[in-house]
């Protein structure tokens, strides 16, 4: 579609003027999501949570999110099938979203599991490791307070007659019932030296371990103009040594890591080792075996509690019949999390297989655990409303008439072209000094970026040809 644009025609390569000094926050293709925008009842509502359509799916998640919360959706998974762009990647990102911050989710493309480092089933595994988390909390006696002095005290090296060390350090702490000086061993010292603590820091200083860890700023010296932020917070309670729950998120997947790499020396040979070594430790199922006894002793005792997370696995036909037997094994786990499962094929040939046929590319034993939703396409009314919801995200302004024509595009083409076309159309339309988008700017975007339904009929009419 040709420009009717009286204005100078402007280069493309040319920068547009900046309209704001503030920083701009990075616009993701799903940061409009917020969850699956259901009422109490369970219903979708018409526009929820970011979410338009696919009403049917929405309210099957939910009772999937009912059924995770509740402990019974072990051993099972949750299948999203439907064409390309209809919203499977955002259901699963809104169950995560509807689960909480605090549960862990791990997504990751069935293509992923091919990696020359590590086996296919080692991948998976992980994934399914670091969506088990586990939350520890600790009663430990400890030192807390506003640090209100820190005075290190030096002696002769008895090593040498040259130069002092320090023999101890005393330190003030203060709370809201009072104040007290402790006297600390000089490896707590170096503790406080690395965490760079001043005075007016808050900080608590573990009894049996010694272990330093700064809160943040007392908020007595709030009022007070520093050049970086800081993160202010009140005056402890309470006294000066007192007993503090402690209570610390970590995943199964860390704990498999942190114990299958062996600390070696502090020499420079132990150093250097460290540094060309592989980025990836392939952990032993002994390993593993040895961790879930430690995590079932610390459940047991009532430390820790499992909290199973997430794995959403995105293109699930990619993998290979090795994976799927495997992922059955992973789903009689005790400890499996909640698996989702997204594909947008049919009856396709299962992968590492000659003859073997099956529905979405999913081998029949492992498609029979999965719970099935599917996901529809959008209608005209629909198109409109999420380019309308993207608009808004995004900061732009549509003039008159031109949401109806870019949800007709989208009814046309694909949802995602017509939201791709807006930033864009948004640069072309700064450019040419408009504060909103004109049609005329998203037809010449049109021009420029082809969809991919017009790219399929250029290469059909070429067909025979050795070039386009």
């Amino acid at each position: 579609m040709a420009s009717t644009s009286t204005s100078a025609p402007v280069a493309h390569n040319a920068v547009p003027p900046s309209v704001s000094s503030a920083r701009s926050s990075r616009v993701a293709p799903h940061s409009h999501i917020k969850g699956l925008g259901l009422t109490s009842e369970g219903l979708a509502n018409v526009d929820g949570a970011g979410f338009t359509g696919q009403t049917n799916a929405r309210e099957a998640c939910g009772v999937i999110v009912d059924l995770i919360k509740s402990r019974k959706f072990s051993g099972r998974a949750l299948l999203l099938v439907g064409a390309p762009g209809t919203g499977k990647t955002a259901l699963a990102l809104a169950i995560s979203q509807e689960l909480g911050s605090k549960v862990p989710f791990c997504p990751m493309v069935g293509s992923e599991v091919y990696s020359t480092e590590v086996k296919k089933t080692e991948v998976l595994a992980e994934a399914f490791r670091r969506a088990i988390g586990l939350r520890i909390k600790e009663t430990k006696e400890v030192y807390e307070g506003e640090v209100t002095e820190m005075t290190p005290t030096e002696s002769e090296n008895p090593l040498s007659g040259y130069g002092k060390t320090i023999s101890h350090v005393i330190v003030g702490l203060k709370t809201v019932k009072g104040t007290k000086q402790i006297r600390l061993d000089p490896s707590i010292y170096e503790a406080i030296l690395k965490e760079k603590i001043v005075v007016g820091d808050v900080i608590y200083i573990e009894y049996n371990g010694g272990a330093v860890k700064r809160v943040g700023r007392s908020d007595a010296y709030a009022s007070s103009y520093d050049l970086e932020s800081e993160t202010y917070v009140p005056l402890p309670k309470g006294d000066v040594h007192k007993r503090k729950e402690l209570v610390q998120d970590v995943t199964l997947g860390d704990l498999d890591s942190a114990n299958a790499r062996p600390q070696g020396g502090q020499d420079i040979m132990s150093v250097m080792g460290s540094l060309v070594k592989s980025g990836r430790t392939e952990v032993t199922d002994k390993l593993r075996r040895e961790v879930n006894k430690i995590v079932q002793r610390y459940v047991n005792e009532g430390v820790a509690e499992v909290v199973p997370g997430v794995v959403f696995i995105d293109e699930v036909h990619m993998l290979d019949i090795e994976c799927f037997t495997y992922l059955n094994a992973l789903l009689e786990s005790p400890m499996a999390p909640t698996v989702i499962f997204a594909t947008n094929r049919g009856n396709s040939l299962v992968r590492g297989t000659t003859d073997v046929v099956a529905p979405h590319g999913i081998p029949v034993d492992l498609l029979d655990r999965c719970m099935i939703v599917k996901t529809e396409g959008y209608t005209r009314e629909q198109v409109g409303r999420v380019v309308n919801l993207r608009a808004i995200v995004e900061g732009l302004k549509l003039a008159p008439g031109v949401l109806d024509k870019l949800a007709a595009v989208g009814e046309k083409t694909s949802l995602r072209y017509a939201l791709q076309l807006l930033t864009p159309a948004s640069i072309s339309a700064t450019l040419a000094g408009r504060s909103q988008l004109e049609w005329e700017d998203l037809g010449e975007m049109s021009e420029l970026f082809l969809d991919a339904k017009t790219s399929a009929q250029l290469i059909e009419s070429a067909e025979g040809a050795q070039f386009l």
